[in-house]
């Protein structure tokens, strides 16, 4: 089966569940990915597979996640627990592979970590982490035009702004509460924080 002809059913199949915002928004990142995979020599093919399938659990409730995770025995760490809308990633996952056959792991990972992110991200995971965050359908939020600048001049950069962003947008909701923060996400950033020599910069209210 040619790869044109596979993603079409593969999106025929899509747009048959997900919401009409949903499905553009995956359409844009299926195509953001394309664009960073050219850019940074990635592999296009599986750049485009992972952007398309990257939300292909999301319209499921954060109940029926909970549901599917307990059912196929994936495991829910306590942080997913109180933050139900986190499991859609790796719910994806388990579903690109046994609904959509997809095989390849670098592919399931990419999906596996595009919300959350971590350290020592694939070329393939940095890829689809921002495309999801910056795909043309994103609202242009604060810093957005200067994230799209940036992820086609340093990648790593802009994994470490977004995870930067991304954090800071965490700790306070819009009622000034603090949201909790998943661990991985964290993490991630503290490592991009070291790789890039940001030691001396500081987070909003750290």
């Amino acid at each position: 089966m040619s790869l044109a002809k596979d993603l079409m059913e593969i999106e025929e199949r899509l747009e048959k569940v997900l919401s009409a915002k949903r499905f553009f928004h995956t359409r844009g990142v299926m195509y953001t990915s394309a664009a960073l995979a050219m850019r940074y020599g990635a592999d296009m093919e599986k750049a485009m597979y992972a952007g398309l399938l990257h939300d292909c659990a999301k319209y499921l409730s954060e109940e029926e996640q909970l549901a599917q995770c307990r059912k196929h025995d994936l495991p829910v760490r306590e942080v997913e627990k109180e933050n139900p809308y986190l499991l859609h990633a790796k719910v994806g996952a388990y579903f690109a592979k046994t609904k959509y056959g997809m095989e390849d792991q670098e592919i399931l990972d990419a999906i596996t970590w595009h919300t959350t992110g971590k350290p020592e991200m694939s070329l393939l995971e940095k890829i689809v982490f921002v495309a999801d965050y910056m795909e043309p359908g994103r609202k242009n939020i604060e810093g957005m035009e200067e994230i799209r600048s940036m992820a086609f001049c340093d990648l790593d950069q802009t994994v470490y702004q977004i995870l930067y962003n991304t954090l800071n947008y965490l700790k306070k909701d819009k009622n000034g509460k603090k949201k909790e923060i998943d661990c991985m996400t964290q993490e991630a950033y503290n490592y991009y924080k070291k790789l890039l020599g940001k030691g001396q910069e500081k987070q909003e209210g750290r």
